[in-house]
């Protein structure tokens, strides 16, 4: 929603008190006018969601959950290996996640994009938050309108990147805004390229379109089961950032990765799975592989639900490499949809059983002591992430330049 500032009002612009008998009607009538407004606020229902219910923590034996190799406290999973694996409590951050003197630093830049310059997202917003459709409880009602949106996007470029070559390329979900750049990536970028752990890769970091859930432009663009997302940034973003920077993107999709956190990360599955002819790598971050797809799609029902429950199991294998991670302390029934399909850790796990099972390479991390997208869990273990995605990548050359 939009921000509107608040007026306020001074009784006297002199700077003295006024008099009891003067300041009394007055006064009698701001409060009327303070009542009235009152009564109106508390009859407009919220255009936000309601407060998320703190989550449960779940054991790491409880339903549904994996065998998990135990790492204990302060440790990652192994980089070169696939499978379940248990770490926490207890996180401190990866040596990389700092700026290491001496070392060569990528260039971190931004720039903006506005809604007036899309063909495909032209920009929505919800009214008030939905109720739940009582002709069909898997989905919501929500009522829109037009809302224009400016993002921005973030791009690092590697000092290692070569004019003129395609480099490989990673597509970051819920970018950060501008003027405010998350280093984070960019520094364990930094020592990994540096020490040959992972290629010379640009990274794209695209802010979302604005909200949150049913009716918002970010939920539209992350929690639709569709390839118009990854073809919202392969028609209107990468080529603006090739312009913007001179740099030149691989298309093969063996060297290009996405990576998101909550929605974000469901929508860089969703990128991969309906696109692998442009994405075979993913990182996902408490990914929201629940219900919460908005319109409602008869064709998966579930949403990202449906991934698990029928979608995965019931399709020929692609050439996705995913790494995974859940906390123990996730989210659980955010919204006033109780569809037995809003249980974030019940959602990963079903995930991980149904990429072992369709044989995918997969790494799934279940992370004690911790939430949604927490930020020590990502300090830790991006850098192992980063490196178990991109294991077995080789550049595809012609002429002597990656493509």
């Amino acid at each position: 929603m939009p921000h509107r500032s608040r007026e306020s009002t001074s009784l006297c612009t002199n700077g003295t008190r006024p008099s009891p008998m003067k300041a009394a009607p007055v006064l009698a009538f701001l409060l009327f006018l303070v009542s009235v407004q009152g009564l109106a606020q508390t009859a407009a229902p919220p255009a936000t969601a309601p407060a998320r219910p703190t989550p449960p923590t779940r054991p790491a034996d409880g339903p549904g959950a994996p065998h998990w190799t135990v790492m204990g406290a302060g440790m990652n999973a192994p980089a070169d290996r696939n499978g379940d694996f248990e770490i926490g409590p207890g996180y401190r951050p990866a040596p990389e996640a700092s700026a290491v003197e001496g070392r060569p630093r990528g260039a971190v830049q931004q720039f903006m994009m506005d809604s007036k310059d899309s063909k495909l997202y032209p920009g929505i917003a919800r009214d008030v938050f939905g109720t739940v459709d009582p002709s069909n409880p898997r989905t919501l009602r929500v009522e829109t309108h037009p809302e224009p949106w400016q993002r921005a996007i973030t791009v690092y470029v590697p000092a290692q990147y070569q004019p003129g070559t395609k480099a490989p390329l990673i597509v970051v979900n819920d970018g950060p805004k501008l003027g405010a750049p998350d280093m984070l990536l960019s520094h364990v970028l930094d020592s990994l390229i540096d020490e040959h752990r992972v290629p010379a890769m640009i990274a794209v970091m695209i802010q979302n379109g604005g909200g949150d859930a049913q009716g918002s432009e970010r939920g539209l663009e992350y929690d639709t089961l569709s390839g118009r997302y990854a073809g919202f940034i392969e028609d209107e973003v990468l080529p603006q950032v090739e312009s913007h920077y001179h740099v030149e993107l691989t298309h093969d999709p063996n060297g290009r990765a996405a990576m998101g956190c909550s929605s974000g990360a469901a929508a860089a599955f969703t990128m991969a799975w309906f696109h692998p002819e442009w994405y075979h790598r993913v990182i996902s971050y408490s990914g929201t592989f629940v219900n919460q797809q908005w319109p409602f799609n008869a064709a998966n029902p579930g949403g990202a639900w449906d991934y698990h429950e029928t979608i995965i199991a019931d399709t020929k294998s692609k050439p996705i490499r995913i790494w995974m991670q859940v906390g123990d302390r996730d989210l659980l029934n955010p919204n006033v949809m109780r569809d037995d399909m809003h249980d974030w850790v019940v959602a990963n796990h079903r995930m991980a059983a149904v990429l072992k099972a369709k044989g995918y390479q997969y790494q799934y991390v279940f992370t004690l002591d911790s939430g949604h997208c927490d930020s020590k869990v990502r300090e830790q273990t991006l850098s192992e992430a980063l490196q178990w995605v991109w294991q077995g990548y080789k550049p595809v050359r012609h002429n002597g330049s990656g493509s």
